[in-house]
């Protein structure tokens, strides 16, 4: 069943936003702080209501500001992880997800522990948990009621980039269990673009841009109000090596593509995040650079910025990679669309939390 929102308001920010997330997808909403995000989580949780709002679930309503309907949070079949998982300390993990259910049940309580890898740990309390294990019981809790739908607020914020990058692969692999809409708030644009099918970009309380993320990086709009440099791409690849010298080695769309070892085995098809920032453009071929990752391709378009700087889009295969480089630069190299090209990538310039496994 599919979650519409649509809420309205002049306090405490300016807010007018609509949105609408499939079964079984994951809708990222981004932005800074203060855009309004976590307002829109509030508004379907039933914990603060707009001047105007409609939120529905399967075409029927949760609240209705024009038809004067508005369910208690505890009749909205909702399942919310907050930024600070929100936990009671005196209650086992076990005994934390039986909470949230309509009837106690304990073995199903052991099954959705086990789904979010807590084996063996059901009997502990947070406070004998890691901040990983902690955010895990918070998301087991959620999935206990049964939701129709599924919040997520900044979840992986209160945790460490290892901690984190190894929740963002559980988060993948437990999707496919997952059948509801599910929406992430998060003003991390590489856990947006890692996670999510769609994005919703937000500033002032207002959608700036809506799309995957492939269409969010190819709006001007989108990039000014995320900020340049969080222009970046999600290239697919698959592992074929792990070699001796600490690279690890993929095969792209257009040939091989050497990174700082990843975790997987040869045959994992992953998806990568490169920053547009850190790729650099040359019409010919380069020889004699450090550089072990150059990437054939055509200039598909050119958009300029407010500044100094412009965005290539570059055809890599049925993929494209991103270019942020000077006005000059590209006037200096004459790039006009359907030039040939190469783009060049720093094995280290990827970070390993900018790989994530594919979605199945």
């Amino acid at each position: 069943m599919a979650l519409e929102v649509m809420a309205k308001a002049a306090t405490p920010i300016p807010l007018d936003v609509s949105f609408r997330v499939e079964p079984g997808e994951l809708l990222a909403l981004v932005g800074h702080s203060g855009s309004g995000k976590t307002t829109l989580l509030r508004t379907v949780a039933g914990l603060w209501r707009p001047d105007m709002a409609r939120v529905a679930v399967g075409g029927t309503p949760w609240l209705d500001t024009a038809a004067r309907i508005d369910l208690p949070t505890y009749r909205r079949r909702v399942g919310i992880v907050f930024q600070n998982y929100a936990l009671f300390p005196h209650m086992t993990a076990e005994q934390n997800v039986m909470a949230a259910m309509d009837r106690t049940d304990r073995a199903e309580a052991l099954r959705i522990l086990e789904l979010v890898n807590l084996h063996g740990l059901a009997n502990r309390k947070p406070a004998q948990l890691s901040g990983g294990q902690q955010q895990r019981v918070a998301v087991a809790r959620a999935l206990a009621r049964r939701p129709q739908a599924l919040l997520l607020d900044e979840p992986f914020s209160a945790v460490d980039r290892a901690t984190r990058e190894k929740l963002h692969g559980e988060i993948v692999a437990l999707r496919a269990h997952l059948k509801m809409p599910i929406v992430l708030v998060t003003h991390d644009m590489n856990e947006a673009q890692l996670l999510a099918d769609r994005m919703v970009v937000i500033e002032t309380g207002k959608v700036v841009c809506e799309g995957t993320a492939a269409e969010v990086m190819a709006d001007p709009d989108a990039l000014r109000a995320m900020g340049i440099r969080e222009a970046a791409v999600m290239l697919p690849a698959m592992i074929v090596s792990h070699d001796h010298d600490g690279l690890t080695r993929l095969d792209a769309a257009t040939g091989p593509l050497f990174l700082p070892s990843i975790e997987g085995a040869p045959g994992t098809r992953v998806r990568v995040r490169i920053m547009a920032h850190e790729v650099i453009l040359a019409r010919g071929r380069p020889e004699g650079l450090s550089a072990q990752n150059i990437l054939p391709g055509k200039v598909v378009r050119i958009v300029p910025g407010a500044g100094p700087g412009v965005i290539v889009h570059v055809g890599i295969g049925d993929d494209e990679i991103l270019a942020r480089i000077t006005r000059r630069a590209a006037d200096q190299l004459r790039l006009q669309p359907g030039d040939q090209v190469h783009a060049i990538v720093k094995s280290l310039s990827v970070a390993r939390d900018h790989v994530a496994r594919a979605r199945v």
